[in-house]
């Protein structure tokens, strides 16, 4: 019977592996730091494989880099011993709520998660700090090998918590910051799937550094938008040269994202002129190339003819006696142009296509009717790179943070308009959106909203490190003591507002959320080093779990390992007068029964559910025979069962 690993993937053995599995003679053995022998890659034979030259040493290449971007990539891959830990008194409907609230350092959050969420995230929405020489980063710094230090030097807090200011004094300035994002935006790529988006919140500090580590990471192809928002309608008058009124948002997708559009602003109906004969407001919009590569020899597929019936006005792509009068894409100079839509494109849509006489000599051109509204009533148009009003200034995010809370607790948090215009054109109704820099969690307020305005049941992960709040703040003399607090509050309340102001369309709205902690583990060290443990300690029947920790805490730790949903619906029963938890029916059964107190008829109920999967801990076993035994009960009654212990 197998043990549970409980700690996250060691990205970098997993690498080795996928390598090895490709060019088996580049895998070498060396010795690690402390003299033990390895498997590892010799990549100079690695180079020499992927080349179709010989390659004689490193050669000169584009790329970013920068003091300790290796040590974060190694921070990315480096595996480890924590967990998650349920707080049921700070969340909101837990047993029943899809939305997570996990508390502490994104680093460890996004490692955590790489197996229950891998894949699984339609749109990740984050605003870190923006270096601007005031902020806080997250220091990751491994290279020190004592707490004592960190702590000492200001790096963590007594919570334990890595973080630190960036000052521009600081001679690592643009380094640590660069190092900070790099880990956690790689790590954050394999979350999503693989129509998913990532969305990053910048300023002109670091915009272009920021965009170089995505196209790195993301790959180049792959950056969709560097949208200008205009966050102060006013702009900063200290500014020296320029009283800057924008910020950015660098659009990254990770395969195959398709934007669904976003609603037609009522202002742009002017654009319509026409009106059909069943009352619906239309444009013509030309279907021949304008501006760039409007030319035949720019796409030559796409010069082809159209057939105008001179009666009806109608188009066919194919000659006959009613349609006879031919009509190519000319230019307004005479030159050969081309369509917009290449020919296959034009016979699926023929029916949105009419022509028209333009011009003093009325010849026949060729027209799309576009609609201001669309099939199902909705208009929907693709979002511009200047993003401007009143529903994007950083003004409309403290009006609502001050409308909730009825003071200002932050200084500029994002407005619930900028996420929700993201959200309506990167996501279905049924998404998962993830934001690891919370903040004030104006992301988990804008998709309860916009939940609440087409029914939709999109479900949020928000991350939020327990930052302290300055003692002198309003939040502090609140009571709020940290910015996850106020993170978790603001949830609460706009959940509640939300429900009061659309009592009809919300009856069924998740406003809850599961609040998860990142702790140490649940497992003694003599879990991952039985190697190490003294002779005399393997016959005491030592228990390797943590005296504090409860049954529920070892089974979110089970659920990360495993890599099952952390938000499915769990229950718990008594069988045989033993403990038994099921998460979501029969996808996982767990009992955490301790000192032997696991007997075969308690195995036998549990197989005749036939779970997915079971688990038990290793030291509810008499002895290895009843452990035998249990295995053979669930081959022979539920063989599907995947049995482990911890």
């Amino acid at each position: 019977m197998d043990e549970l690993k409980m700690h996250s993937p060691n990205f970098a053995e997993e690498n080795v592996a996928k390598l090895e599995a490709m060019f088996p003679n580049c895998v070498t053995e060396s010795k690690d730091e402390n003299g033990d022998m390895k498997k590892s890659i010799d990549f100079d034979l690695l180079r020499q494989e992927i080349s179709t030259h010989i390659v004689d040493g490193p050669q000169e290449r584009y790329q970013l880099n920068w003091p300790g971007k290796r040590e974060a990539l190694l921070t990315a891959n480096a595996p480890i011993s924590k967990t998650l830990r349920p707080c049921r008194e700070e969340s909101v409907d837990f047993d029943t709520t899809e939305n997570l609230f996990i508390e502490g350092d994104n680093l460890d959050v996004l490692k955590l998660l790489q197996e229950t969420c891998l894949g699984n995230v339609k749109m990740i929405y984050i605003d870190p700090p923006y270096n601007t020489g005031k902020d806080f980063i997250y220091s990751d710094n491994f290279a020190e090998s004592t707490e004592e230090y960190l702590l000492d030097s200001g790096q963590k807090d007594e919570e334990g918590n890595r973080l630190v200011a960036n000052t521009d004094s600081n001679g690592r300035f643009h380094s640590d910051w660069l190092s900070m994002m790099y880990s956690r935006v790689k790590l954050a790529r394999n979350l999503l799937k693989d129509d998913g988006v990532l969305f990053i919140s910048i300023d002109d500090g670091e915009v272009n550094n920021l965009t170089k580590i995505c196209d790195e990471i993301f790959g180049a192809e792959n950056k969709i938008g560097l949208i200008t928002v205009v966050s102060n309608l006013k702009g900063r008058s200290d500014d020296k040269y320029y009283a800057t009124a924008h910020n950015y948002l660098v659009a990254y997708e990770k395969l195959d994202f398709t934007s669904l559009g976003v609603p037609l602003p009522d202002k742009y109906l002017k654009d319509y002129p026409e009106v059909d004969n069943l009352g619906r407001k239309y444009r013509l919009q030309g279907l021949r190339k304008r501006g760039d590569s409007a030319r035949r020899i720019d796409r030559p597929n796409m010069y082809y003819p159209f057939y105008v019936n001179p009666a009806t006005l109608e188009v066919s792509l194919q000659k006959n006696n009613e349609y006879s009068i031919e009509v190519f894409p000319f230019l307004s100079d005479g030159e050969e142009g081309r369509w917009r839509w290449g020919k296959e494109t034009s016979q699926e849509r023929i029916n949105e296509l009419v022509s028209h006489r333009v011009g003093k000599e009325g010849r026949y051109d060729v027209f799309q009717i576009d609609y201001a509204e669309g099939i199902n009533g909705e208009k929907r148009i693709k979002p511009k790179t200047v993003w401007d009003g009143k529903d994007f200034a950083n003004e409309a995010g403290s009006l609502e943070l001050k409308e909730l809370f009825g003071k200002r607790y932050f200084d500029t948090p994002k407005p619930t308009g900028l996420i929700k215009y993201c959200l309506e054109h990167a996501t279905k109704k049924d998404d998962l959106i993830l934001d690891f820099f919370a903040g004030s969690s104006t992301t988990a307020h804008s998709v309860m909203q916009l939940n609440a305005e087409d029914k939709g049941n999109r479900k949020f992960i928000m991350v939020q490190l327990p930052e302290g709040c300055d003692e002198k703040s309003e939040a502090f003399k609140a009571g709020y003591e940290n910015i996850a607090e106020i993170s978790k509050e603001r949830i609460r309340l706009a959940g509640k507002k939300i429900k009061e102001e659309n009592p009809e369309n919300t009856v069924n709205l998740d406003i809850g959320f599961r609040v998860l902690k990142v702790d140490s583990s649940n497992m003694e060290d003599v879990y991952y080093t039985p190697d190490d443990t003294k002779q005399t300690l393997l016959f005491k029947n030592t228990d390797n779990i943590k005296k504090d920790r409860t049954s529920e805490d070892l089974l979110f730790q089970v659920l990360l390992d495993w890599g099952v949903d952390l938000t499915l619906p769990i229950s718990k029963e008594k069988i045989l007068d033993k403990e038994v938890y099921f998460v979501d029916g029969n996808a996982l059964a767990a009992c955490f029964v301790k000192d032997g107190g696991i007997s075969e008829d308690l195995c036998k109920e549990l197989a005749k559910r036939e779970p997915l999967r079971v688990v038990f801990c290793d030291s509810g076993f008499t002895d290895d025979s009843v452990k035998i035994n249990v295995e053979q009960i669930f081959k022979l009654m539920s063989p599907h069962t995947d049995v482990k212990t911890i």
